[in-house]
């Protein structure tokens, strides 16, 4: 079974999230060949390379591995099911005129149809799904499988043929991204929802952050009452992460929030109601005003260095 596996990447590193695409993709053939465009650091795969692409661009990506898959018979397309690479399936699906199963957690091949258990709903559910396709397409769902290292080896390079009709939705320009840790890639999360009362309140949670090493997010409550950035949004609109430790701070719990942090391998929640539904999914939880628990926390620790 030939199998194609998109590889998103920053400054030549591969994402974690394509990573777990490519656990997945190990899971389904020995035949594995990664893709990735521009640059494929010092892994071994395909680089798809062309002048008009130059930066993230859905149509001229998608119509690049139509043609790939035209030259290299794949019989199935693996990609991370973030907000590119489920953008990039679903042009291509239109493309190859196939369906697009995103968002698998477990896949079973074991029959002529494909058996599948895909998130849905933002997370709220798992559904169990048939694919049946000639190219089998599907997407992977972040941090439902451990990542998987890349194969070695020499790249070689794949050059579409592309024109402008290709390129009319592309990234024309970037910021430059904030330095320091950020929500996906912080091993500690100190986040705070409607609890925390204001602005200013966050304070502790920052300090909280920083003698952790971690960082700050937020609920959307609190984004839309101007306390935050939307950046520092946790949840399904939000960022998802997969800390090793997730502080909730007066958070209630929303479906929609924990779609988002439901991947921390440890979660510790401060709420005075011991039934809000983010103390009833937690690991530990502390019944109490969050200020004080924090203010008394701090202290701990550092009285403790």
């Amino acid at each position: 079974m030939s199998v194609l596996v998109l590889v998103e990447q920053e400054q030549g590193l591969p994402l974690e999230t394509s990573l777990h695409a490519v656990a997945l993709a190990a899971s389904l053939g020995e035949e594995i060949r990664v893709v990735g465009f521009g640059i494929v650091g010092s892994f071994g795969g395909t680089v798809i390379q062309h002048e008009l692409l130059s930066d993230y661009a859905p149509e001229a990506w998608a119509e690049s591995l139509h043609q790939l898959i035209g030259v290299v018979g794949a019989d199935v397309v693996v990609a991370p099911g973030t907000e590119r690479g489920n953008e990039v399936m679903a042009h291509l699906a239109a493309m190859e005129d196939l369906p697009l199963a995103t968002n698998a957690t477990e896949v079973d091949t074991s029959g002529p149809v494909w058996e599948l258990t895909r998130v849905r709903w933002g997370g709220s559910l798992l559904e169990r799904a048939r694919l049946d396709a000639r190219v089998k397409l599907l997407t992977v769902a972040p941090h439902s499988w451990p990542p998987h290292d890349l194969p070695s080896g020499e790249s070689d390079v794949f050059v579409p043929v592309l024109d402008e009709s290709h390129v009319r939705t592309r990234v024309l320009e970037r910021t430059n991204p904030v330095e320091g840790i950020t929500l996906t890639s912080a091993k500690v999360i100190v986040s705070g929802g409607r609890g925390v009362g204001s602005a200013e309140g966050f304070a502790l949670l920052e300090k909280l952050a920083e003698i952790l090493g971690g960082a700050v997010g937020c609920s959307r409550v609190v984004t839309n009452n101007g306390w935050r950035p939307h950046s520092d949004q946790v949840g399904q609109t939000g960022t998802r992460v997969a800390p090793d430790l997730y502080i909730a701070c007066g958070i209630s719990g929303a479906i929609q929030h924990w779609v988002g942090m439901m991947a921390a391998k440890n979660i510790l929640a401060v709420n005075l109601d011991p039934e809000a539904p983010m103390m009833t999914k937690a690991d530990y939880a502390v019944i109490g005003d969050l200020h004080e628990v924090l203010s008394a926390v701090i202290e701990e620790i550092e009285s403790r260095r």
